[in-house]
């Protein structure tokens, strides 16, 4: 089984200052990822989303440099798959659904991915998983 990713959900594994409703789902989708057969996809922003806000936390003492490595090596050990022709839609498609939806091109990055490649989204991001829901895209659901 696959999914797109949202950094939202994979941030708040580090993070935790879900809401108590959102922590579950999140912790959810971490506990699928780990089932053999199951991997998501991320467009090629993800990784640069995550380490921006990384950044940010550790230079406002959120999390410390030790936490984040832990985080990071827990990452590097869980089934993410970057989709390399993300850059490729990132000027029409995408560009094209943050004007529709009114999102960020990030954002508008993981729903182009997922209606690109008829995957559900797993986002904690309320915005995104409504403008998801418009456009046809289900949203992952962990067992």
């Amino acid at each position: 089984m696959k999914f797109v990713l949202d950094a939202s959900v994979a941030l708040s594994w580090l993070l935790r200052d879900a809401s108590a409703r959102a922590e579950p789902y999140a912790f959810g989708v971490l506990k699928a990822l780990r089932v053999a057969g199951t991997a998501a996809e991320v467009p090629v922003t993800w990784g640069l989303e995550v380490a921006n806000v990384i950044a940010r936390c550790e230079a406002k003492e959120q999390v410390t440099e030790a936490q984040t490595e832990a985080y990071l090596e827990m990452l590097h050990a869980t089934p993410i798959d970057v989709d390399a022709a993300t850059f490729t839609h990132v000027l029409s498609e995408t560009l094209q659904l943050a004007r529709r939806y009114r999102l960020s091109a990030y954002d508008a990055s993981y729903l182009e991915l997922a209606l690109r490649t008829a995957l559900p989204l797993a986002t904690l991001d309320e915005d995104l998983r409504r403008a998801a829901e418009k456009a046809g895209v289900k949203h992952f659901r962990p067992k």
